[in-house]
């Protein structure tokens, strides 16, 4: 086996132990692997860190796996980050800033950030209100 597939089969199986919630043997599995910029792992590794996964909860470490993640144009990772910066999670609250990761991630034809960047249009956070836009997104995501 070459190093590709050794790298391709650590990252199965710890996304299958993610998966199981075996959450520390997924960190263990996943770590060597973000660190090496797989994005995937970075972004795995986020969400443990972000909810307190067979670990501590750490909201800086979350957010700088989440964007490393996110800046390989990943998209989980960009809706993450949408969520982080709307809600305020691991960052300061800031709407402009979710908007354009949103935008990122629908971009990719993600439903969830369609969806997400959609009631955003409605509300006017972040964005200049669109009712015209925010159902176009919605009947894009299928709703």
């Amino acid at each position: 086996m070459n190093d590709t597939q050794d790298a391709a089969m650590q990252l199965a199986s710890g996304i299958a132990a993610f998966e199981a919630k075996h959450f520390s043997q997924a960190m263990k599995l996943l770590s060597p692997l973000a660190e090496t910029g797989t994005a995937e792992a970075q972004y795995r590794a986020a969400i443990m860190f972000q909810n307190g996964l067979g670990l501590v909860r750490n909201e800086l470490l979350a957010y700088q796996w989440m964007k490393r993640a996110a800046a390989q144009q990943y998209g989980p990772a960009l809706h993450g980050l949408g969520f982080m910066y709307m809600d305020g999670d691991c960052v300061e609250q800031d709407d402009a800033r979710a908007v354009k990761w949103f935008e990122a991630a629908a971009d990719q034809g993600l439903a969830g950030a369609m969806v997400a960047l959609a009631q955003m249009l409605e509300q006017g956070r972040g964005i200049e209100r669109d009712l015209t836009r925010a159902k176009i997104l919605y009947n894009k995501a299928g709703f």
